[in-house]
């Protein structure tokens, strides 16, 4: 795939500040939550992946309204699974 700039990813997000937040929160969900990418991994790195959706226009600036809910309920729920917490002995 062709190389993304920051002008192509600008037609679509506001200010390169705004670019910054809405790249890193797409690339931390591509990451660590496992979502799908809206376009073609191509061996690249999550942060590539998540610039080429934006300036293809598929991830915008309404992604920064998302709540990271999923990967947090996630997780306690692995944390919870492996017996970690012995509440044994404690009185409610």
């Amino acid at each position: 795939m062709a190389r993304v700039t920051v002008e192509d990813c600008l037609d679509h997000v506001d200010n390169r500040f705004e670019l910054v937040l809405v790249a890193s929160k797409r690339a931390r969900q591509l990451a660590r939550q496992g979502m799908e990418p809206t376009v073609e991994w191509d061996n690249d790195k999550p942060t590539v992946v998540a610039l080429r959706e934006i300036a293809i226009g598929h991830v915008t600036k309404e992604i920064l309204k998302q709540r990271d809910q999923d990967y947090q309920t996630s997780n306690l729920d692995m944390v919870l699974s492996t017996n970690s917490l012995n509440l044994e002995g404690f009185t409610f």
